[in-house]
């Protein structure tokens, strides 16, 4: 841990991200010891923004029925605390210290919560023993166990299992983690579901419009082609990675009758003339367009951040990025607007697209045949594949109210 803490400091050199992690842990104290005032803290902790969102609905919950709880809220990420600094949902959000003992020592002695919460994968091993130390009532939130985790390594894994006997409580995602969990020797477990599809549901409910996304989607030239007895499909692709765009890019000019609204996962400038590059100029950015000419293309680029989860509202059938690579983004934004879904081949470690392709909602693809071939169904089946999306996610919309329960109602 010493050293993983040490490689960020020598990163800080050169990288901004990592400056800015270091910059906010140092201050994260001392901004407690001025800002934290007495009361009934809890504590929520979050890595970055996905986590973040699964937590949300439970504190926003809290802090409707128990506002005389105060909410503290700390990232790891930079990325998750700058997005989220500002969100009115905590009375204070900051930073966690690094996990030393030391840092551990002092975050606890300033901060007296009366319960700590840790979303999904944290499991900082210096805060769990002094919580457990100090018996502090302490939760695992929307987490997921598989059997090829380090937890349970044969040898290596001992000391991170122990770890789980530090919590009061997992509240899990899943049966399979429940066994495994079990199969361990570890019995603390119930299972509650994930919170994440609560999230996605609000916020299908609560989506805007966006003026030029929605002139991209119904203009009079796509109302022309369907005159014409052309077929009008829009794909919402979001969170794409250069394979996931250059696939698309094949579709599109194979296909002409489909407009596509492409979110990069990134929005830097190299990335945008990556794109450039592979759809050979044939596209429009969002920060270029208007009223007038967005309507002449049939590529448009979202070159700002903080859109995806109501664009995908104009979406006939969605596509998600990520699956050529480490893995799949979120699969569940798109589903709670009753659109089906498809994702590249590494999906295995991720629940919700099991479930969506059970449900005959999602569908995975490993190269272009496959791509070209699912998205074809997905349009042809948009109607009855968007149903069953939208009713898996809110078959699951029950989780928020159980973790709910088991964390402030027993």
């Amino acid at each position: 841990m010493y050293i993983y803490f040490l490689l960020i400091r020598i990163a800080s050199l050169w990288n901004d991200k990592a400056r800015r992690l270091l910059r906010g842990q140092r201050a994260t104290l001392s901004l407690l010891q001025e800002r934290l005032t007495k009361g009934h803290w809890v504590w929520f902790h979050a890595s970055s923004v996905g986590e973040f969102e699964q937590g949300r609905p439970i504190m926003e919950r809290l802090r409707r029925e128990r506002p005389e709880l105060k909410i503290l809220l700390t990232f790891f990420s930079p990325s998750g605390y700058e997005l989220r600094k500002d969100w009115h949902g905590a009375d204070i959000i900051t930073y966690l210290p690094f996990a030393t003992r030391r840092n551990a020592r002092r975050f606890l002695n300033i901060v007296k919560p009366e319960k700590a919460v840790f979303i999904k994968y944290e499991f900082w091993p210096a805060y769990l023993k002094e919580l457990r130390k100090r018996g502090i009532a302490t939760y695992s939130v929307a987490s997921v166990f598989r059997p090829e985790q380090f937890f349970f390594r044969p040898i290596i894994g001992k000391p991170y299992l122990s770890l789980l006997h530090c919590f009061t409580h997992l509240l899990v995602q899943d049966e399979a983690s429940k066994e495994l969990l079990a199969e361990h020797g570890v019995e603390n477990v119930t299972v509650c579901g994930d919170p994440r599809f609560n999230r996605v549901a609000q916020i299908a409910s609560e989506a805007k419009e966006i003026p030029l996304v929605d002139r991209f989607t119904s203009t009079d030239s796509f109302r022309n082609m369907m005159a014409e007895g052309r077929c009008t499909k829009i794909l919402v692709a979001g969170s794409t990675w250069v394979r996931d765009e250059e696939l698309l890019n094949k579709y599109i000019v194979e296909h002409d009758d489909v407009r596509l609204v492409l979110v990069p996962h990134e929005t830097d400038e190299r990335h945008i003339q990556q794109i450039f590059r592979i759809f050979e100029g044939r596209y429009i950015r969002l920060s270029e367009a208007t009223l007038r000419n967005v309507d002449l293309y049939r590529v448009l680029v979202v070159d700002e951040v903080g859109m995806l989860s109501s664009i995908y509202r104009y979406a006939t059938v969605a596509y998600i990025g990520g699956g050529f690579g480490k893995g799949i983004h979120n699969t569940l934004e798109a589903a709670a607007y009753g659109v089906p879904v498809v994702w590249g081949k590494n999906y295995k470690r991720f629940r919700e697209a099991k479930g969506l392709i059970a449900a005959g909602a999602g569908f995975a693809v490993s190269n272009y045949a496959e791509l070209r071939e699912a998205l074809d169904n997905a349009f042809m089946n948009a109607a009855e594949a968007g149903k069953r999306a939208r009713e898996y996610v809110l078959s699951e919309t029950d989780a928020a109210e159980r973790i709910y329960n088991m964390l402030f109602n027993v």
